[in-house]
């Protein structure tokens, strides 16, 4: 802060009045609500060791520095350096500004978080620099090191912006505001007019501090919405100056936030926040001794950064998307035998916000069937397997479950389970046509050559025609489907045909020549030259596909040399 006589009268004018609580202050989470019963934003908790950790760096600059980070020298030009790594590694878009009427043309470090409306920019900032007397650990390495972690932490949560945020750390304080000037200096009307309040951060860990919050710009506002919430009264400043004068002078609301500097603290005061009457705030203000970890009030330090990011979070971020999910089931629908069970895969995701712990239930089940989850929670994002059971006496027929998933919103899903059995069994029969394939390829969808009255290795079971798959000794592919429905209701879904495998492989351990069977997608069984055996009887229960119109598929691949030969006679799909 740049000590400055005589009157104050410009900085007392710009608010009416203090802020006055006759509280002890006490610790409170950020955006706990406030005494109007208003909800504070989510800022994040700052931790105030991080902070401290970069009051420590700054201590070692200035230690390696002569002993100061005085604009112009070696200190100030390794804290630009310090600052500016940690803000581009974190992602920001940083400028160097080189200030040419500071001393040793130091430089402004400006820092935009991408996103959020230009045209509403909310800027906060603090001076890099020292007086040439001491490190300037809290004056102002402590305004510079909690803006620095705000910025990280703003970063790290990558929230969603509504208005564009702004850092600054500024050269030349000390000297007479003179990198804040030029910086403002080198703005257009409308680049100026886009910068809706600006806060700066002067002195926030005075040891025996003050809060004092002097402006009536919207940062100011949000900061004391947040001492207000924590329970820790706060003043208008009657200390005089800092870098929103600059702004302040251009037309653009700013506000200067402060724990006090080398004016004494009154009794009133003491009632207020505790230490010592007649003391300075910072009895090391502008000396040697303003230095880390001795001029460090952490208390001060921690509430401040918290305040801060309230008021960053507050005026910038957007709101936080509902927390919300989906839920969907793999399959839809099923079929079951009395005193069977099967089972689904209830899937969840996260849509929106964060993951929630939803529960699942279920309705709609018929006397005679239940249903169970494993597990029966799951956070968004997880799956539940649901099994469905049946006893005997389940009558048969058609019903619709209801699968319900309740966390901060309820969403439902919908299964429809078939229970079969021969009393409502609509249509029971073979449901595959030309099963023999005596009418040739009528009703069957087959590679050419497939089907036919074939001889030798393919001749027919029964009958004179059947269907050859592959035997051509070279790469080949053969395909046999046929599109089937399944009544609903019966007892009995029984897929069957007659297999015939023969081959000039000679490996008893390599699969080279594959037949796979398929009903929709699932496959039911693979076969290879492995296999080879005279006209066999092939069946699988099919009683999953009740009610449904599925295809039945057979699928030969064959490599490039040594036939094997995969013959199918006499198929069947029974339903009784």
């Amino acid at each position: 802060m740049r000590r400055v006589t005589g009157t104050v009268g410009l900085v007392l004018a710009l608010v009416a009045g203090a802020v006055t609580l006759g509280a002890q202050p006490s610790a409170a989470t950020p955006g706990a609500p406030s005494a109007a019963g208003t909800t504070l934003a989510a800022a994040p908790n700052i931790d105030v060791n991080n902070v401290k950790a970069h009051l420590q760096q700054l201590q070692t600059i200035a230690t390696n520095n002569g002993g100061n980070r005085a604009t112009g020298t070696g200190g100030h030009t390794a804290s630009v350096s310090y600052v500016q790594q940690k803000l581009q590694a974190a992602g920001y878009t940083v400028t160097l500004q080189t200030c040419t009427s500071c001393n040793g043309s130091a430089k402004n470090v400006i820092a935009d978080w991408p996103g959020g409306n230009t045209a509403n920019t909310y800027m906060f900032g603090g001076h890099l620099d020292s007086v040439s007397a001491g490190p300037g650990i809290n004056d102002d390495g402590s305004g510079s090191a909690s803006l620095l972690e705000v910025a990280l932490a703003l970063a790290a949560a990558n929230p969603t912006m509504t208005n564009h945020v702004r850092f600054a750390w500024w050269a030349g304080e000390e000297q007479g505001l003179i990198g804040s000037a030029f910086y403002v200096n080198s703005l257009t009307s409308t680049q100026k007019s886009a910068i809706k309040a600006y806060g700066t951060f002067d002195m926030i860990a005075s040891t025996n501090a003050g809060y004092f919050v002097t402006g009536t710009d919207a940062v100011a506002v949000k900061l004391r919405e947040y001492f207000v919430s924590i329970s820790v009264p706060t003043e208008t400043s009657t200390e005089c100056c800092s870098d929103d004068g600059s702004f302040r002078d251009a037309g653009i609301p700013a506000s200067i936030n402060s724990t006090g500097a080398g004016r004494t603290k009154t009794s009133a005061q003491v009632t207020k926040w505790g230490g010592t009457a007649g003391a300075a705030y910072d009895s090391c203000y502008h000396k040697a001794c303003d230095s880390y970890p001795s001029n460090i009030n952490t208390t001060s330090l921690d509430r401040y950064a918290d305040a801060e990011a309230y008021a960053v979070w507050a005026l910038a971020v957007g709101s936080a998307p509902a927390d919300d999910y989906a839920m969907s089931l793999s399959p839809t629908s099923g079929a079951v035998n009395p005193g069977g069970s099967t089972t689904t895969t209830l899937s969840t995701s996260t849509t929106s916000g964060n993951p929630q712990t939803v529960n699942l239930t279920a309705s709609g089940a018929p006397a005679g069937v239940t249903v169970a989850f494993n597990p029966s929670s799951v956070t968004s994002g997880g799956s539940s397997t649901v099994t469905i059971s049946t006893t005997a006496s389940a009558a048969p027929g058609t019903y619709t479950l209801t699968i319900s998933g309740s966390g901060t919103v309820t969403h439902t899903v919908t299964y429809a389970l078939t229970v079969n059995g021969t009393g409502t069994c609509s249509s029971p029969g073979q449901k595959i046509a030309n099963p023999g394939f005596e009418s040739g390829a009528a009703s069957w969808t087959a590679t050419s050559g497939v089907i036919g009255a074939n001889t030798g290795n393919g001749s027919p079971r029964t009958g004179t025609q059947d269907a050859w798959l592959d035997g051509y000794g070279s790469a080949h592919t053969d395909t046999l489907s046929q599109s089937v429905t399944l009544p609903a209701g019966c007892a009995s879904y029984t897929l069957s045909f007659y297999l015939k495998i023969s081959t000039a492989e000679t490996s008893t351990t390599v699969q080279y020549d594959k037949l796979t069977v398929q009903v929709g997608t699932a496959t039911l069984a693979t076969y290879s030259n492995l296999n080879v055996a005279g006209y066999t009887l092939r069946s699988f229960d099919v009683a999953a596909y009740a009610g449904q119109t599925v295809t039945l598929k057979f699928t030969g691949v064959e490599d490039s040399s040594l036939q094997t030969s995969f013959v199918i006679d006499d198929t069947a799909l029974t339903v009784s």
